[in-house]
C-alpha cells in the first residue's frame, strides 16, 4: 500500500515516521530542501524536494498506484488542490486533508464527493477540544478515548503513590473482585500488554476499559474524586482556547480566560457571555494567586508556547490546583509529563495520528488510537465473517503476544471477553496491541484466503 505525504511539519514529519517504522511504502513530497535532507537522513522512506500541488511531482510520486494521499502542509489551499489533483489523478485512492481555516470548514459543500472528493478532513484544533471536553468528563484521567460513540471508554489514569492500587498484582483477588480490565501499563518509556502475574507500580499510567455508566465506580475503586468540574482556568485566547471557552461559555460552571494580548482579550470578552476574560500574564505566579487558580479544578494551558504551558502548569499546580491540562506538540516531552508533576498532556499531532491510520489498517477498522509515543493502538474494528477470529473460543485463537482483546459489543450489549468467549461475526471488537505485532493481528482480522 503506497502512501503519499505532502508536508514534512509536525504532522506530516511523525506520520511518515510511525508508516517508516511499519516498513510500509511511503512518499514525502517538500518544498523545503532542509526537510527533505532530515527526512532522507532519519526515516527508510522516498522523499522528493517539490510542490504537492504539482501534477507532475505526484505522477513522480506514484499517485497512479498509490492508495492513500495526506496533505498536510501549512497551507489549506495547497492542501484542497492536492487532494482535487489528486481526485483527477487517481479517482479510487483515500484523500485525507489538514484544513484549520475554521471559515473553510463552515462551507460543507466543499468537501463533497462532487467537488474536492476529501474523504477526511483533518482540524487538529477541533479534535484537541474534543480531547479536553472528554478529560472533563472523567476528573483525575490522564487520558480518554471513546468508542462505541461513548457508551465504552479506554480511559489512562496515572498510579501515585498513595493509590488503592499501587503494588497490587492485576490477578489479585482486589482486581478480580472488582473485575477492573486493565489492558495496558506505561511503565517509563515503555508500554506493555499485561497480564494476570503483573503488578501495578507506582507512576505507572494504566488504560483500563470501562463502561461510560460504571465511570465513577472506577474513580472510586482508584480512590479520585467523582465530583463533576466547576472551576476552569483557561490560559491562551488562541484558536484553541477560545473553542474550548465558546463550548464551556453555556454551562453552569465559573470559567475565566487569560491572556496576556490585548486584542484577543477584547475580541474574546465580545464573543463570550459567561466567561471571565482576564488581560496578564499567566506565568506571573502573583496573577494566578489572585485569580485563585489553587481552589480551581482545572486548569488548561493551551497557548501556542509550549515551554510555558508546561511552566503554568506547574506553577498551577504548586498553588494547589486540582488537574491541569497542558498542550505540548514535541514528543520527547511527553514521558517525562508524570516524573515532573503535570497530570494530562495534549498533543496535537496524536490527534491528527489516530484519524489517519484507520485508513491504513488491514481489516474493516472504524478507529485507531496510538497510545502513548505510539508504541501500542487501542483498534476499534468489526469481525469479518471470514477472519480467523470469529466462532473459535478466545482461548484457541492465535493472538499474538503483545495484543489484548479488551471488549466486544454484540447487538447493544458490552461484553468483558473471557478464554471461553466466541467471536461472532458483526461483533464490534476493541483490541489493544503493541506495534510490533500489529501486521500479525492484521491478518487475524482480515479475509482469510481460501474465502476466493
Amino acid at each position: 500500500m503506497r502512501t503519499i505525504i505532502i508536508g514534512a511539519g509536525e504532522v506530516g514529519y511523525h506520520i511518515a515516521k510511525k508508516l517508516s517504522d511499519e516498513k510500509k511504502d511511503v512518499v514525502l513530497i517538500d518544498k523545503n530542501p532542509a526537510k527533505i535532507r532530515r527526512i532522507s537522513e532519519d526515516l527508510d522512506i522516498q522523499a522528493l524536494l517539490g510542490s504537492g500541488t504539482s501534477p507532475r511531482m505526484l505522477r513522480q510520486a506514484g499517485i497512479e498506484e498509490a492508495e492513500l494521499l495526506c496533505a498536510a502542509t501549512d497551507s489549506d489551499e495547497v492542501n484542497l488542490i492536492a487532494c482535487l489533483l489528486a481526485r483527477s489523478l487517481n479517482r479510487h485512492m483515500v484523500k485525507i486533508a489538514r484544513v484549520r481555516n475554521q471559515e473553510y470548514l463552515r462551507e460543507k459543500s466543499l468537501f463533497s464527493q462532487d467537488l474536492l472528493g476529501v474523504d477526511l478532513i483533518i482540524n487538529t484544533q477541533d479534535m484537541m477540544v474534543k480531547t479536553i471536553l472528554s478529560l472533563m468528563e472523567v476528573p483525575g484521567a490522564s487520558e480518554v478515548i471513546d468508542f462505541l460513540d461513548g457508551e465504552m471508554k479506554l480511559i489512562g489514569f496515572l498510579i501515585t503513590e498513595d493509590s488503592p492500587l499501587a503494588g497490587k498484582r492485576l490477578g489479585g483477588p482486589m482486581i478480580a473482585k472488582e473485575n477492573l480490565l486493565v489492558v495496558a501499563i506505561v511503565r517509563g518509556h515503555k508500554i506493555l500488554i499485561p497480564s494476570g502475574e503483573d503488578t501495578i507500580e507506582p507512576l505507572d499510567i494504566i488504560y483500563t476499559v470501562v463502561k461510560k455508566n460504571d465511570v465513577n465506580t472506577t474513580l472510586t475503586l482508584l480512590g479520585l474524586p467523582t465530583r463533576p468540574i466547576k472551576n476552569v482556568i483557561i490560559i491562551g485566547a488562541g484558536g484553541t482556547g477560545m473553542a474550548v471557552a465558546k463550548a464551556l461559555d453555556n454551562r453552569r460552571l465559573n470559567v475565566r480566560l487569560i491572556d496576556h494580548d490585548g486584542e484577543k482579550c477584547k475580541n474574546a470578552a465580545s464573543l463570550l457571555n459567561r466567561v471571565t476574560v482576564i488581560r496578564g500574564d499567566a506565568a506571573d505566579r502573583d496573577l494566578l494567586k489572585e485569580e485563585n487558580a489553587g481552589d480551581m479544578d482545572l486548569l488548561i494551558a493551551v497557548t501556542g508556547d509550549e515551554e510555558s504551558n508546561v511552566l503554568i502548569s506547574l506553577l498551577a499546580k504548586e498553588l494547589g490546583t486540582k488537574r491541569t491540562i497542558t498542550r505540548v506538540s514535541k514528543l520527547s516531552y511527553m514521558h517525562i509529563v508524570s516524573v515532573i508533576g503535570l497530570d494530562t498532556v495534549i498533543n496535537p499531532r496524536m490527534s491528527a495520528v489516530r484519524a489517519i491510520l484507520q485508513y491504513l489498517r488491514r481489516g474493516k477498522i472504524i478507529s485507531v488510537s496510538p497510545l502513548r509515543e505510539e508504541q501500542a493502538e487501542a483498534i476499534e474494528a468489526e469481525a469479518m465473517e471470514t477472519s480467523d477470529i470469529v466462532n473459535t473460543p478466545l482461548a484457541d485463537v492465535k493472538f499474538p503476544p503483545g495484543a489484548i482483546l479488551g471488549a466486544i459489543v454484540r447487538d447493544g450489549e458490552i461484553i468483558i471477553p473471557r478464554g471461553d468467549t466466541t467471536v461472532q461475526p458483526h461483533d464490534r471488537l476493541i483490541i489493544f496491541a503493541l506495534q510490533n505485532v500489529l501486521d500479525q493481528l492484521e491478518r487475524l482480522l482480515t479475509v482469510k484466503l481460501e474465502y476466493f
